[in-house]
């Protein structure tokens, strides 16, 4: 099957000025729906190329017309007011929003083509009339989606899970105790009581991401944006992480790419108990209801750094992680294409 697929983003690292957390999963999921035989054309613009000079040309088809395809898959945009909102050609502007409106309206609407809208994001209105096009499929990476959605969680590679070590994880050196990476935006309460409590006074703590305004935190090290590379090596370092999710993502159990990237990295997740289905993402041992508990779990785990105790804990979150294995992503997107009217 040829599939066209809209992403406003990069498969290899990119530029380090900007949020695309897909970085982490896009590829993988890619390579594995190439892997079983479909043909994969992208419709946006090749921002690896143009932006960061990376040619991937070699391996990947991008397309800027409008080329013949079997199905269509959408990462869904937004209006983002000043940037893709503005006239072509404005300062600032991205044409992402303009093109997605583009291909639906050319392969959703005039032509019928089965389509999968993937809201990583939940800002599909609930309203929005794609939810009740029969041709169409809305995905959500939560594990309590829309009525009417599907759960497509963020894929992590079979590989990468089967040969992850804990003991060799638990091993390493980590000087740092508590990290944050991600940006800022809808956190900063849950910030506040999650990491600033914690971290108060604390230099083996750090916060890596865009964070507009940190007045309010003087006691925090914030270092910006990191290289997506640089992402692995803030969680290697580091005995544990928080997973501090936007209400609106803790409500529906959508977890972020930020989870698996921490464990594989030996980096223990710190789980605020709220998060819907919050057993399911990480073992009970590491949820927490209160800045005071992160101290005290900081304290406990800096005990067993390095133990066998150590070792099966983290050997306990990547058996957790098992619910975003692609072969389970790969699975649910052929029920999915099968269902509204492509055969694979």
């Amino acid at each position: 099957m040829r599939i066209g697929y809209s992403f406003w983003g990069f498969l290899e690292p990119g530029i380090t000025d900007t949020p695309d957390g897909g970085r982490s999963h896009r590829r993988t999921l890619i390579d594995g729906l190439r892997a079983l035989g479909h043909e994969i054309v992208f419709l946006q613009a090749d921002r690896d190329r143009y932006e960061a000079g990376t040619d991937l040309t070699h391996t990947y088809t991008w397309d800027g017309g409008l080329p013949e395809i079997d199905a269509l898959f959408l990462e869904w945009r937004w209006p983002i007011p000043g940037r893709n909102t503005t006239p072509c050609g404005t300062r600032g502007h991205t044409c992402d929003l303009h093109r997605q409106h583009q291909l639906l309206e050319h392969y959703t609407l005039r032509y019928g083509l089965p389509t999968i809208v993937w809201d990583k994001d939940l800002q599909l209105p609930a309203g929005h009339p794609l939810r009740h096009t029969p041709q169409v499929t809305v995905c959500e990476a939560a594990l309590h989606p829309t009525d009417g959605a599907t759960s497509l969680l963020f894929p992590v590679a079979d590989a990468a899970l089967d040969t992850a070590d804990p003991d060799a994880l638990a091993r390493r050196a980590r000087p740092l105790s508590l990290v944050y990476v991600g940006n800022q935006y809808d956190r900063d309460d849950i910030f506040d009581t999650y990491f600033a409590t914690p971290a108060s006074g604390r230099r083996d703590c750090l916060v890596a991401g865009k964070w507009a305004d940190t007045r309010r935190w003087p006691h925090v090290r914030f270092i910006g944006r990191v290289p997506f590379a640089q992402v692995a090596q803030i969680h290697g370092d580091a005995l544990a992480t928080v997973l501090l999710l936007p209400d609106r993502y803790a409500a529906v159990g959508q977890m972020t790419q930020r989870l698996p990237e921490a464990v594989l990295a030996g980096c223990l997740p710190l789980t605020p108990a709220y998060i819907r289905s919050a057993p399911q993402f990480t073992p009970d041992r590491l949820h927490i209801t209160s800045g005071a508990d992160i101290t005290a779990e900081l304290a406990a785990l800096r005990r067993i750094a390095g133990t066998p105790a150590h070792a099966d804990l983290l050997a306990q979150c990547l058996a957790k992680l098992d619910i975003f294995r692609l072969s389970r992503q790969l699975d649910t997107l052929d029920r999915v294409l099968s269902r509204i009217g492509v055969r694979s």
